[in-house]
C-alpha cells in the first residue's frame, strides 16, 4: 500500500478491561491496592539497603536496583490500567503511547540484563568466593549496571521506532496499555517484516540473558553438590533460589506474549498473560526477595533498634 495516501493517527483508544458494576469496583480497588504495595514494597527494600550496613553486598545492591526499576516500569501500565477501568476505552496521544510503548520496552529489557547480573553475581560468589569481592568491586557493580541500563534502553530503539514510524488507519488499541503487537494490527500496511525484527530482537535478547542464567546456575550446582556438608549446600542454595523464581516469572510470561503462537495472544489473552510480568512481577519481588530471610528480617531490626535510638 502507499504511504503517501495514508493520514497520521493522532490519537489511539486504549480498549483495556471492561468489568461492569461490582466486578468493576472489585478490580479497580485491587489493583490500586497492589499497585500502593508494589510501591511501598519496593521502596522498602531500596531504604533498607541504604540504611543497614549489614545490606552493603553486591547481592543487595543489585536487589535495590531491580526495586528501583520496578517501581517505574509497573509505573509505566498501571495508570492507564486503572484508567481504562475506571473511563472504558480512553483515548492516549500517538506520541504518549509511543513514548510509554518505548520505556516500557526499556525497562524490560533492561531487567533482563539485570537478572543476567544478578545470577553472575551469584555465581562468583559461590564458585570463586576468594576472588568475589576483588572481582564484584564497588566500580565493577556501578559499571554493570550502567551497562544494563545502557543496553536496555539501546536494545528498544529498534522495536520501537519501527512501529512509531508506521501509518496508522485504525485507533482502538486492544489492550490496557501500548504495547508492540497491539499497536502493530493498527497499521495500514503489512507488518509481517517489522513483527519478524521485533520477535528477532526481544527473542535473542531474552534467549541469549536466559542461556547465561542457565549456564552460571550450572555452574553453582555443580560447585555447591562439591560442599561438604547438607547445611552449606542447602545455605547456597537459599541464596539463589528468590532469584531462581523472579526469573521463572519474568522469562517464562515474556517468552509466551513475545515469542510463543499467536494462538497464545489471541481472544484477549495476551492481556490477562501480560498481567504476570507488568503488575505481579514487581508485586512479588519484594515478597520473594525478603520473605524468610534472615539477613533481611536481622537488618529490619537493626534500623528498627536505631530508629528507636533517636526517638529516645
Amino acid at each position: 500500500m502507499d504511504h503517501v495516501n495514508h493520514t497520521w493517527t493522532h490519537t489511539f483508544i486504549l480498549a483495556g478491561f471492561t468489568p461492569t458494576g461490582t466486578l468493576q469496583h472489585l478490580a479497580i480497588f485491587g489493583i490500586l491496592c497492589i499497585y500502593l504495595l508494589t510501591l511501598a514494597g519496593n521502596l522498602f527494600i531500596i531504604v533498607l539497603v541504604q540504611a543497614d550496613s549489614g545490606l552493603s553486598t553486591p547481592m543487595y545492591f543489585f536487589i535495590s536496583v531491580l526495586s528501583f526499576l520496578e517501581l517505574w516500569y509497573v509505573s509505566t501500565t498501571v495508570p492507564t490500567l486503572l484508567h481504562t477501568l475506571l473511563h472504558g476505552r480512553s483515548p492516549i496521544a500517538s506520541t504518549a503511547c509511543f513514548v510509554q510503548l518505548y520505556v516500557f520496552h526499556s525497562l524490560g529489557m533492561t531487567e533482563c540484563y539485570l537478572l543476567g547480573v544478578m545470577a553472575l553475581d551469584r555465581y562468583l560468589a559461590i564458585c570463586r568466593p576468594l576472588h568475589y569481592h576483588v572481582l564484584m568491586s564497588r566500580q565493577v557493580q556501578l559499571r554493570l549496571v550502567a551497562g544494563t541500563w545502557v543496553a536496555g534502553f539501546s536494545a528498544a530503539l529498534v522495536p520501537a521506532s519501527l512501529t512509531a514510524t508506521l501509518p496508522y488507519c485504525l485507533k482502538e488499541v486492544a489492550h490496557y496499555f501500548c504495547d508492540l503487537a497491539p499497536v502493530m494490527q493498527l497499521a495500514c500496511v503489512d507488518t509481517s517484516w517489522h513483527a519478524r525484527v521485533y520477535i528477532t530482537v526481544i527473542g535473542m535478547i531474552n534467549t541469549c540473558n536466559l542461556v547465561l542464567i542457565l549456564g552460571l546456575y550450572g555452574g553453582i550446582v555443580k560447585a555447591v553438590l562439591k560442599l561438604p556438608s547438607a547445611a552449606s549446600r542447602a545455605k547456597a542454595f537459599s541464596t539463589c533460589s528468590s532469584h531462581i523464581t523472579v526469573v521463572t516469572l519474568f522469562f517464562g510470561s515474556a517468552f509466551i506474549v513475545y515469542v510463543g503462537p499467536p494462538e497464545i495472544r489471541a481472544e484477549g489473552r495476551g492481556k490477562l498473560i501480560a498481567l504476570v510480568y507488568t503488575f505481579l512481577t514487581p508485586f512479588l519481588n519484594p515478597i520473594i526477595y525478603t520473605l524468610r530471610n534472615k539477613e533481611v528480617k536481622e537488618a529490619v531490626k537493626r534500623v528498627k533498634q536505631r530508629i528507636k535510638a533517636l526517638l529516645n
